[in-house]
This record gives structure tokens, C-alpha cells and sequence, in this order.
């Protein structure tokens, strides 16, 4: 059978999954067959909170594969139930013949594939393999990290022959880093991605990280979810090493603005991409608040905090005066699955101006009218949903690439404040009130304008959705000339 079909592989955490599965949305919606590589706990779950089962029924080319996995039964990727070391091996393991499998078969109904798209952390996989079955098609890389980000990474080994690494404790994190092309004396050493850091979080060395992230210049493309006009310094650097390079986000917007256009968004039923179970009583608890009014706290699917921490952000934010709507996701908090009164403690002395779930659907809550501001992780499929719903931020990182999408926050594109490495509820209260009130106009000004540039990019003619168009004429000229 003619045509093209491509292989989606995301690493199977949530913000990745996530938005490599809009991602194959999209390609579904140019008529692209697609194999959407996930892991049996990812599915299960999106078949039990996401109607994945209505996605399938829309898209006809749109086909689902899973492989084990090392999570428990009813656990989840960025539980505590497993290392990203772990994740990575078991996925890449198990994997490896699947994908092989799927690159020799030949089917009536399918045709043979022409494109892998993998999760650009996968580093050399799937280019290893075609090399080793001796077949020619182009392999993409996605970056489901911000392309702010992806730079420090790709420059990592430049950083240390310059000496500007390692980063030599505490006293040191102000310093401020003068040797990375286009951002130039913009990041502190506590910008950097926190892999950086003297005893990092999140269970992945700097030299594994940089050594991936390296690989990526084996690919054919690479696809990073941003916009032209948000990142076009960092772009112009990237494109000195990477001549191929799409640009096709947001990835999330850009899907809602096809589907209406192809009346995709009509005709089939609401999907959600969670892990978790959705709580939906929160908009019409959003309903009976005034324009602008509530605070938006959410720290992504995979952030842990301690319980002092938590109470430090719930201070601030009862002292603040301001209506929130915090998310509490089951197992945010440290120790929690030992006390589980914590949550009905804060519920029953929050609910006066407050509201306390444990999971909410993040794109419509942020396009709500109440919501005037938005406290998060800063996780770059958050960070990018809060630009396209021209929400100010404020930004309190994790791990990973979030270090650095804060700093931009705050300091490159203007729309939010940088609260990283500092959980106190004086701090909270009042970056809250300025975010809110003293330095409202100002924020909502900057976040308004890059709002109407991300929807512009995704409309046609619009940056975003050229590149789309070429990525699109890309694969489907590869799978020609096979």
C-alpha cells in the first residue's frame, strides 16, 4: 500500500507523551498513517481518564502499540516508583524489538514505514537500528523540552571546556554565564538546567544528559514544540548545527486550530491526554468568580514537594487575600500516602476562597476568564499553554529544562516572575499581589501580545503552520522515494 507512515516514539512521562500524541494528532489529521509507540501503564491510563478509545474511532490511520513497561500496576511515570535511569532502560529494552519489528513488516492494510519521529532523549535508537537493518528513512528527532533549553544542553560540553562548569556550590549559583551563543550573560548558574547542579534531581547525570542531547545531530530533523517568534534568538543558533529544523508549536494550540478548520473539533468527542483522573467541578466553581480573580497553582504531573513546602505556598497564598485554585495531585507530597488528612485539613480551612483538587483540565482552566494568574512548575507544555492563554506566571522550577524556562519567563519575553529556589509565604504573598494587582497591566500587556503571536503562528500562514506544511511535504517526499 502507497503512502506514508510515520512512527511516533515519545519517553513515557506525561509531558512528553503528551504532546507527542498531539503531535501524531496532527499528522493523523494530514492523512499520515501513524504508529504511536506507548508503554501498557501509559495506555491503560489514557484508556481509563483520556477516551483514548475516541481518538482512535476519529482517525482511521492513527494506530496504538505498547510495550512492558517497569511501573507497578496502577502506578505512573513520575511516581516515586522509579528512577529516570530506570525508565529509560526498561523503555529502551523493551522497545528496540518492537521497533525492529515494525520497520521490516509489510502489511496490505499499512503502508511500510517511511519516518520515525522518537523522542529526541532516546538520543541514537532508532538511527541505530535503521542502520543495522540497513534501511534509509529519514528518523526525526522531537524535543519535547522548551528550544531555550535545548541549547544549554547542546552546549554543555563547550560550557566546561570554557570553565564555566562545573558550578562550584552554593556561593556560586549568581554567577552569571557569559559563553552561550544568543544568550549571552542571560543565565545565572541556577538558570542552568538543574542536571547542572552539585546533586541534581531527577536521577539523570549532566554527561548522560549532554551525551543525548549530542545524538540528536545524527538525525535527519529536528522538531521542537515552540514558535518562530518566540524563540528566533536561540533558533538562529540551533540552525548553525541542526539545518533541518521545524518549528510546529504550540503543539497544543496548533492541533485545536487544525480541527477547527477541518471541523475535526465537531465531529469527534473530547480527549484529554491525562494520567490522572480530571476533576471538571472546578469550572463551575470558575464560573461564580469574577474576571481575573483567581490564581491558577499547579506543579505538573511529576514535581514532589515536602509538606513544609506545601505549607509554605498555602500560607502565602491564604495571606494574599487572593481566590486560588490549588492542584494537589495524590502523591505531590512527600510522606503523604501516611496521612492523607492533610488534604481535607487544607480543604476545610481553604474553602471560604479557595479550591482544592487533585487534578483539573489545565488548558480550559487557563483559558477561563477568572483566571488571572497562573503559579506553576514551570514545565514547558504549561509554560506554553499559559502564553497561548495569555496568563502571567509565576515561576517556581523543579528540575530538568524548567530552570531555564523560568529564567526566560521573567526576564526575556516579560510575561511573569522567577520565585526559583526560594519556597517562603512572605515571597508567595507578595509575588502574587504584584503578579495580581501591583503589576497587573504590565504583565497581562506582554502576556496579551505573545498570546496573539502564538495564534498567529498557528494560523495559516503563519509561522508554525508553514513549517507544519513542510514537515508534512518532508515525509511525505521520503516515503516517495523509498
Amino acid at each position: 500500500m502507497a503512502g506514508a507512515h510515520v512512527v511516533v516514539f515519545p519517553c513515557p512521562l506525561q509531558g512528553h507523551v503528551g504532546s507527542m500524541l498531539k503531535l501524531a494528532e496532527l499528522l493523523a489529521l494530514h492523512h499520515l498513517h501513524v504508529t504511536f509507540i506507548n508503554t501498557h501503564s501509559n495506555h491503560n491510563r489514557l484508556t481509563r481518564f483520556g477516551n483514548i478509545q475516541a481518538l482512535s474511532a476519529s482517525y482511521s490511520t492513527l494506530h496504538f502499540i505498547t510495550i512492558a513497561d517497569c511501573y507497578r500496576e496502577g502506578k505512573h511515570p513520575g511516581s516515586r516508583d522509579a528512577t529516570m535511569g530506570d525508565i529509560m532502560l526498561s523503555t529502551t529494552l523493551h522497545a528496540k524489538p518492537l521497533l525492529r519489528n515494525i520497520l521490516v513488516s509489510e502489511s496490505p492494510a499499512i503502508p511500510k514505514v517511511s519516518c520515525v519521529i522518537q523522542d529526541g532523549i532516546f538520543g541514537s535508537l532508532s538511527n541505530d537500528l535503521a542502520s543495522e537493518l540497513g534501511i534509509r528513512i529519514p528518523i526525526i528527532h522531537f524535543r519535547t523540552s522548551s528550544a531555550c533549553c535545548f541549547w544549554p544542553y547542546f552546549w554543555i560540553p563547550k560550557l566546561f571546556e570554557s570553565k564555566e562548569l562545573p558550578i562550584r556550590g552554593d556561593g556560586d549559583m549568581d554567577r552569571t554565564i557569559s559563553n552561550i551563543p544568543g544568550m549571552e550573560n542571560l543565565l545565572r548558574c541556577r538558570d542552568l538546567p538543574s542536571f547542572c547542579r552539585p546533586g541534581a534531581k531527577g536521577n539523570m547525570s549532566i554527561d548522560w544528559v549532554s551525551f543525548q542531547t549530542q545524538q540528536s545531530l545524527a538525525a535527519d530533523a529536528l522538531i521542537l514544540n515552540t514558535f518562530e517568534e518566540l524563540d528566533h534568538l536561540v533558533l538562529s543558533q540551533i540552525r548553525l548545527h541542526f539545518p533541518k529544523v521545524y518549528t510546529a508549536g504550540p503543539v497544543h494550540h496548533h492541533l485545536n486550530v487544525r480541527k477547527a478548520e477541518t471541523n475535526k473539533g465537531n465531529d469527534s468527542p473530547s480527549f484529554g491526554n491525562s494520567f490522572f483522573e480530571t476533576d471538571r467541578s472546578c469550572k463551575a466553581w470558575l464560573d461564580a468568580q469574577p474576571q481575573g480573580s483567581v490564581i491558577y497553582v499547579s506543579f505538573g504531573s511529576s514535581t514532589i514537594v515536602t509538606r513544609e513546602e506545601l505549607m509554605e505556598f498555602w500560607h502565602g497564598l491564604v495571606n494574599s487575600k487572593k481566590r486560588f485554585l490549588l492542584v494537589m495531585r495524590p502523591d505531590l507530597v512527600v510522606g503523604r500516602e501516611n496521612d492523607d488528612q492533610i488534604l481535607e485539613k487544607l480543604k476545610e480551612e481553604t474553602k471560604e476562597r479557595g479550591l482544592i483538587l487533585e487534578w483539573t483540565p489545565q488548558e480550559e482552566v487557563l483559558a477561563h476568564k477568572a483566571i488571572g494568574g497562573f503559579l506553576t512548575h514551570s514545565g514547558w507544555n504549561s509554560t506554553l499553554e499559559s502564553l497561548v492563554a495569555g496568563v502571567p506566571m509565576i515561576c517556581w522550577p523543579y528540575f530538568a529544562d524548567q530552570q531555564v524556562n523560568s529564567r526566560f519567563v521573567s526576564e526575556v519575553w516579560k510575561v511573569g516572575l522567577d520565585m526559583k529556589d526560594v519556597c517562603d509565604r512572605d515571597v508567595v504573598e507578595k509575588m502574587v499581589n504584584d503578579l495580581m494587582v501591583h503589576r497587573r497591566e504590565e504583565f497581562l500587556k506582554s502576556a496579551q501580545a505573545m498570546a496573539m503571536l502564538a495564534h498567529k503562528s498557528v494560523s495559516p500562514g503563519g509561522s508554525s503552520y508553514s513549517s507544519m506544511e513542510d514537515l508534512i511535504h518532508y515525509i511525505k517526499s521520503a516515503s516517495k522515494g523509498k
